[in-house]
């Protein structure tokens, strides 16, 4: 009865549609930052590394977001939460619209992007429960919001910010939230029946018999593998638009490449949930570290236009399954009446490696004059994942075998 009345329903495929709607919106304060970003720096007279801080910033308060906003989804309901962050967002673009220095800017970038988290980890949390067969799908459609709103909003973006400047852009974004988001949200008000989260606890206690790690172990270490992953997913990510510019490619040629990287990152997402659904969150997890470090090695030897458009279009292939598969593997493992809780740590951890590689690029870009080694920088940290990722599978599967030789 839980499967078929209430899992994988028709209301849980209508409910997927709204909150990918809802992300497609949500989501523009992590993208807004990276395009205007090229003016901002302009604007102030500072340092690449100093013009990242906003979007370092903009992470630490969406990487806070995922977590606290995750909370208030366990106890309180998705509706709820993405209401309040609606307002967060819209004050946040307000005041940075008016900002007078960069350190400003970089203060209201925080409110933005904690506002901008309900849209990420929470939701993925939140359409969790109402699938089961179709969870690795469903989770996928949710976190391609993210990348279709790095996709569209760049672009939409880009006429405002080359006719009227950086602050119109951001005049207009303070305004999206409270009229599309929240009346979306108003759609999501139905909770889950307590007997589809009894099943889901249930299922994912047989399943933690299966690791040799306490929840507790198995979070942090999914928690480092996502700080090193998004270390390295951030250089292409944050910096493509800077390093376009640089070249001499101009920023508009960036904010194509960068949403051409995105939308492969979605046709990743989707194609990576399917996968997951035959093969488990933690294998898809592995798939997508190794092509992930594989196309960035490929940024190394090429630096004209053409290439550029088809590395990144590579690396968006690659790496969009990455982050969503944190989430199945938190779901698999762990309790579902937790689940806001513990995908909000994990996406947290994976937001911080974003915010740490978005400033480290640009420091080591001021020191070395180049994005060279800001790109072997990335393909380190990206080792650190495979390991750790390797590791549990490793031990998982140990932990089957000593169970079928019992």
């Amino acid at each position: 009865m839980v499967e078929s009345e209430i899992l994988d329903s028709r209301y849980s495929w209508t409910r997927l549609a709204v909150t990918l709607a809802i992300a497609v919106l949500g989501n523009v304060g992590m993208w807004a930052i990276i395009v205007i970003m090229p003016a901002v720096q302009s604007e102030f007279a500072i340092a690449r590394a100093d013009a990242s801080m906003p979007y370092t910033l903009t992470m630490i308060g969406f990487a806070l977001g995922n977590l606290v906003i995750g909370r208030v989804v366990d106890r309180y309901g998705v509706t709820v939460a993405l209401s309040l962050s609606a307002i967060t967002m819209a004050t946040g673009f307000g005041l940075a619209a008016v900002s007078g220095s960069v350190l400003m800017l970089s203060s209201m970038q925080f409110i933005v992007g904690f506002g901008t988290a309900a849209g990420f980890g929470p939701l993925i949390a939140d359409i969790s429960h109402w699938f089961y067969r179709r969870r690795g799908i469903a989770v996928a459609i949710t976190a391609s919001g993210n990348y279709l709103s790095g996709a569209i909003w760049p672009l939409l973006l880009s006429g405002i910010l080359s006719e009227h400047g950086w602050r119109a852009a951001y005049a207009v974004l303070a305004v999206v939230p409270v009229v599309l988001i929240i009346p979306l949200t108003l759609l999501l008000r139905r909770r889950v029946p307590a007997d589809a989260t009894a099943h889901a606890n249930r299922m994912s206690l047989s399943n933690a018999r299966a690791v040799s790690f306490s929840p507790t172990a198995l979070q942090w270490m999914l928690g480092l593998a996502g700080v090193g992953c998004c270390v390295a997913m951030s250089m292409p990510q944050v910096h493509i638009v800077s390093y376009c510019t640089d070249l001499g490619y101009g920023p508009a040629v960036g904010a194509e490449m960068l949403s051409l990287m995105l939308m492969g990152g979605v046709v990743s997402r989707l194609v990576s949930g399917l996968i997951a659904d035959r093969l488990g969150g933690v294998k898809t997890l592995l798939i997508g570290s190794v092509l992930q470090c594989t196309a960035l090695f490929l940024y190394l030897p090429f630096d004209a236009m053409a290439p550029l458009y088809i590395v990144s279009l590579i690396f968006g292939l690659s790496q969009g399954g990455i982050v969503p598969s944190y989430a199945l593997i938190v779901r698999e493992y762990m309790p579902a009446s937790e689940a806001g809780a513990r995908v909000g740590f994990v996406i947290m951890a994976t937001i911080i490696g974003m915010a740490l590689g978005g400033w480290m690029s640009g420091w080591i870009y001021d020191l070395t004059g180049s994005y060279r080694a800001a790109f072997l920088n990335g393909i380190a940290w990206n080792f650190l994942n495979i390991g750790i990722i390797a590791l549990i599978l490793f031990k998982s599967r140990a932990r089957r075998s000593e169970a079928v030789l019992a």
